[in-house]
């Protein structure tokens, strides 16, 4: 049994558009699972290091960009276990916040030129083929594991709520979290904003990991240009709800997430004595990667 402790609370957002449209909205504060493993980085990685243990691995070997929150808590998460970490990273060498972390937790990085990172198996095979205590997590720890920890979040749930909004970059969240909701509150429909454009394949990626009939809503038109892509507007808003509620949102995934059930009820969406909950995914340390942009607001 792992020793972690889930501390995420779910608050009632008082805000005047939501008593002007006589809706009521929550927020599930999976930011303050842990201060770097936040979030559905704890979800989706806690079945992977449970296997790692039980399998005597010692060794957590991951991938993704120079930006990536998934490293920061795979590292964090290493460290804490008393694990060592690896990080392909794709792309040029660069030096940013998420990285510095990254180091500050023991993580070794590799860069990888983009070609070459395509394929994450024969990357690992090729470093790590004669180390047996290695343990391989795909990128932001995509996989069963991660389905089956994002799914348990329905588990903590103590009210229906008629709508449950979550961002989604790869879908594996997602996927997690319509399971677990449609297992516990069949009544209830989740919301899907992706934050990628062109993002009819995170759809059918989220489609192709719940092995039951159910459905979904899917909002699209919230990318705010593609991934880590931002615009003025988005970062105010992110600015302004921040200030107004004293919760930190980043412009990669809960900052559009947010904006989409903001726009949605000013447009009338859901009729009034509607109930919706908003799944804080953590991330948060993706602020650090805007911080000249927020201050030219």
């Amino acid at each position: 049994m792992l020793n972690f402790p889930i501390h995420s609370p779910v608050e009632e957002l008082t805000l005047p558009l939501f008593r002007e449209k006589a809706v009521r909205v929550f927020i599930k504060r999976d930011d303050m699972i842990h201060p770097f493993i936040s979030g559905n980085k704890w979800r989706k990685l806690k079945y992977h290091l449970q296997t790692a243990l039980q399998q005597k691995k010692h060794h957590l070997v991951t991938f993704g960009g120079v930006w990536s929150n998934h490293l920061v808590a795979t590292a964090c998460t290493a460290a804490k276990f008393g694990l060592t970490s690896t990080a392909f990273i794709r792309g040029e060498e660069l030096q940013t916040d998420a990285l510095f972390f990254c180091k500050l937790f023991g993580m070794n990085l590799i860069f990888t030129d983009r070609e070459s990172y395509r394929d994450k198996k024969k990357l690992f095979a090729n470093e790590f083929e004669n180390d047996n205590s290695a343990y391989f997590i795909d990128e932001g720890g995509a996989g069963i594991e991660a389905l089956l920890g994002c799914a348990e979040l329905a588990s903590e749930l103590t009210e229906t709520y008629d709508h449950i909004f979550c961002a989604a970059g790869t879908g594996a969240t997602a996927a997690g979290l319509i399971k677990g909701v449609s297992e516990k509150y069949p009544e209830s429909r989740v919301s899907i904003v992706p934050v990628l454009k062109g993002a009819d394949f995170v759809r059918r990626e989220i489609a192709s990991q719940i092995t039951f009939e159910t459905d979904f809503d899917f909002y699209p038109d919230y990318h705010f240009g593609g991934y880590a892509k931002s615009s003025p507007q988005l970062l105010q808003f992110i600015k302004e709800f921040s200030a107004q509620t004293g919760i930190l949102l980043d412009p990669v995934y809960t900052g559009k997430m947010m904006f989409a059930l903001f726009d949605l009820v000013k447009k009338d969406q859901f009729p009034s004595k509607s109930t919706l909950l908003a799944i804080h995914t953590g991330g948060l340390t993706g602020l650090l990667g805007f911080k000249d942009k927020f201050s030219n607001l």
